[in-house]
């Protein structure tokens, strides 16, 4: 039942492709405002769910435990989107945003599918090897360049290993985009 729970949050996360897909046509000054109008709505809903304490009734069976009296995913998710857009360059925001939202989820259900060896509290090695695969496919894919690609597949994949109190939503996009940037800087 965990895993088709875990499947569920998933899809709801994976919506967020559209975001890459919408920076892509629309541009960087009206994909921000986008996700700023988006991120005032999701914090608005937030305010009633923690503050208020009632409940949303489609969104309330994907919460986690630990996500019910707290901010969701989505908004940190929102917010580390917004800085990989303002921040970094396109085609490293696309990798950084990608692999957040594919290679957080590969881990997650390859981990409950199939984990057996801990590494981290409730991560497993098996998760954290199929979400460096994802993660070195997507990036490799959009950035065509392989030393990239792997440092940002890395440094997701650590990342999102080694965050288990704070929402990696936010912290995928901003390390891994950075790292990149920083390979690029390196490298010339």
């Amino acid at each position: 039942m965990e895993i088709i729970k875990e499947i569920g949050r998933k899809i709801i996360h994976l919506t967020s492709i559209f975001i890459v897909i919408f920076y892509h046509f629309f541009g960087k000054g009206t994909t921000l405002f986008i996700l700023t109008a988006l991120l005032l709505i999701f914090l608005i809903a937030e305010y009633i769910r923690v503050e208020l304490d009632r409940k949303i009734p489609v969104f309330w069976r994907f919460f986690r435990e630990r996500e019910k009296k707290a901010l969701g995913g989505e908004v940190y998710f929102l917010l580390g989107s917004m800085i990989a857009i303002s921040v970094f360059p396109k085609l490293i925001a696309y990798s950084a945003i990608l692999m957040t939202t594919f290679g957080d989820s590969t881990a997650s259900l390859a981990g409950k599918a199939f984990g057996r060896i801990k590494v981290r509290q409730k991560k497993t090695l098996e998760g954290c090897i199929a979400e460096f695969l994802v993660n070195l496919v997507i990036s490799f894919v959009i950035l065509k360049h392989l030393p990239l690609a792997i440092v940002m597949a890395g440094v997701a994949t650590i990342v999102e290993t080694l965050t288990t109190k704070l929402d990696d939503n936010l912290f995928i996009p901003v390390f891994s985009g950075f790292a990149g940037v920083l390979v690029l800087r390196i490298m010339g």
